[in-house]
């Protein structure tokens, strides 16, 4: 018998922690991250009573799918045979959009205070097709939802592990960012003040600056969202993966980076591990890939000691709908994992 050493299990690990409000699960593709992201937050939302909000921020959501249940462009949903889960799809086109049009506001700014008459749409253009902009957008979504506090528990199915790399970083990035343009803006509003032969009256008129508001209210955003978010009693990374070579290799690495972005580790949870109950009776298949596993878990055992929460049998179908979602909930939330 194959057994797993686990130092604190999920159940253990969400209960302990009375402030725990955000979690995110990530991983490879393909490893069942919407899954156990849709269990997780089943369980805290049935089990702890708590308020919860899933959300998807992978660009290809799958939430629809799990629920049984069209979210798409549906805005906050309460999820059907539930109390207190509720889902959204995050939809980034409007605030892509918006994103546009504050760009376009800000370079119409810049350009009109630096008495420069040109067309603004190319600048517009080059700022909008940056790779890192529809990032941008899901962050600050991301953050949109988390400040309003309307739920006590927000769990983020985020996508695979690139896109989710390029997300974390936006958190050190997009801030770095902000605080170079206030200090630009900051720069070229002093120099024009000092130049100026009515120095008062154009230092009155920089106070209410629209450009300098709207950076500086952005930077105090995203400075609240990283504090959140690296809090080790409120925010924990939890990394999904099989008893597969590839996909443990992959999170391996992928703890490193979320851990550079100072974002707690909850934890690992092995997902679509093959019971042994009945071995004799199945096929020479089935049972190779059985002590294959064996090795894996090893592995796991002793590349992420202490740090295991969860193992998550494979079923005899897919997990769709909320009658699989609970299935998977209380296998999330066992503490013996014996297989």
């Amino acid at each position: 018998m194959q057994v797993i050493q686990i130092s604190k299990s999920f159940s253990e690990f969400v209960s302990e922690r009375k402030n725990l409000s955000f979690l995110f699960f990530g991983g490879k593709g393909g490893v069942g991250k919407t899954a156990v992201a849709g269990a997780a937050a089943y369980y805290i939302s049935e089990k702890l009573g708590r308020k919860v909000l899933i959300s998807s921020t992978n660009p290809v959501h799958s939430l629809s799918s799990l629920f049984g249940q069209d979210l798409w462009k549906k805005g906050i949903q309460q999820v059907k045979g539930t109390k207190n889960l509720y889902a959204v799809e995050i939809d980034i086109t409007s605030t892509i959009e918006r994103y546009k049009a504050e760009i376009r506001e800000r370079i119409t700014q810049f350009l009109k205070f630096a008495d420069i008459p040109v067309d603004v749409e190319p600048f517009v253009e080059i700022a909008s097709t940056n790779p890192a902009f529809e990032e941008s957008a899901m962050f600050d979504d991301i953050l949109n939802l988390i400040l309003d506090k309307k739920f006590d528990v927000y769990v983020f199915d985020t996508a695979p592990v690139a896109h989710t790399y390029r997300l974390l970083g936006m958190s050190k990035l997009y801030d770095l960012w902000l605080f170079r343009m206030v200090k630009s803006r900051e720069e070229a509003l002093s120099l024009r003040a000092r130049l100026s032969f009515r120095k008062e009256k154009v230092m009155e008129e920089l106070k209410k600056d629209p450009l300098l508001a709207s950076l500086v209210s952005s930077r105090k955003k995203t400075e609240e969202g990283r504090r959140l978010l690296t809090d080790n009693q409120r925010t924990a990374f939890f990394f999904v993966t099989l008893p597969l070579a590839l996909p443990i290799a992959v999170i391996e690495r992928f703890i490193g980076w979320v851990e550079a972005f100072n974002i707690p580790v909850g934890g690992v949870i092995v997902n679509s591990v093959i019971p042994r109950s009945g071995e004799g009776k199945v096929s020479q298949y089935v049972s190779n890939k059985i002590k294959e596993q064996e090795g894996y878990l090893d592995t796991i055992n002793t590349k992420f000691s202490g740090m295991v929460r969860a193992l998550i049998p494979l079923y005899e179908r897919e997990v769709t709908g909320i009658d699989m979602v609970s299935r998977m909930s209380e296998d999330l939330g066992k503490t013996n994992f014996a297989i």
